[in-house]
Parts: structure tokens; C-alpha cells; sequence
């Protein structure tokens, strides 16, 4: 298992994570700062533990956004492949014989009229 030293606020942080997720942990730690840095610039009493609640229910809320958004994209991409299944008529075997046998009797048909 990796360390990471994170900074978060000015304080640092060592946080243990599974190895090759070093960075991925350090993006995050800076996604929680930024947060941290955007509710201070509004003001009000900021303790520590008050600054790290409030950015994680901001980020708490954004996922909560993207989840309502990827809802909706599968349910729109469901209802688009329900339209183009419905839409698009199913040829079975039976359909493809069938319009096999009324080509091949349609191309008798032009050939008995050419004929004199």
C-alpha cells in the first residue's frame, strides 16, 4: 500500500492507497482544496472541520447532479433503442424466402414479356 502526503487547507495529510493510485489521490485531495479555497472566498466562519462539511456536501451535490444527468441519459437511450426496434421491421427466414420467391417470380414475369 502507497503513502500520499496530501495538503488540504494548509494542513498535511498522509493517506494510505493502493499502489498507482498516488496521483489520482492527489487530484482528488486538490478537487477538496479548491472547494475549501471557493467557500472561504465567500466568507463566514470557517473552522476546519466546518470548511472540509461544506466542500464535501458541495461535491456531495454535484454528484448528485451527475447521477440525475446519467439517469436521464440511459433512460433516453433506452427509449431511442425501444423507437429504432420498433421502427426497424424483423426480417426472419420465413420473410426472406418469401421475398426470394416474389423476386425470382417477378424476374419470370419481365422475361416472359420480352420475349416475342
Amino acid at each position: 500500500m502507497a503513502q500520499v502526503t496530501v495538503k488540504v487547507n494548509g494542513y498535511v495529510y498522509t493517506v494510505g492507497c493502493e499502489d498507482g493510485q498516488e496521483a489520482h489521490l492527489q487530484a482528488m485531495a486538490a478537487q477538496v482544496d479548491s472547494r475549501i479555497d471557493s467557500i472561504k472566498a465567500l466568507g463566514g466562519p470557517s473552522g476546519e472541520s466546518r470548511l472540509l462539511l461544506l466542500a464535501s456536501l458541495l461535491m456531495a451535490d454535484e454528484i448528485h447532479d451527475i447521477r440525475a444527468e446519467l439517469e436521464q441519459l440511459r433512460a433516453l437511450v433506452k427509449r431511442t433503442s425501444a423507437i429504432r426496434t420498433t421502427a426497424e421491421p424483423a426480417v426472419d427466414a420465413a420473410t426472406t424466402k418469401r421475398l426470394g420467391d416474389l423476386a425470382k417470380r417477378a424476374e419470370e414475369i419481365a422475361d416472359s414479356m420480352e420475349r416475342p
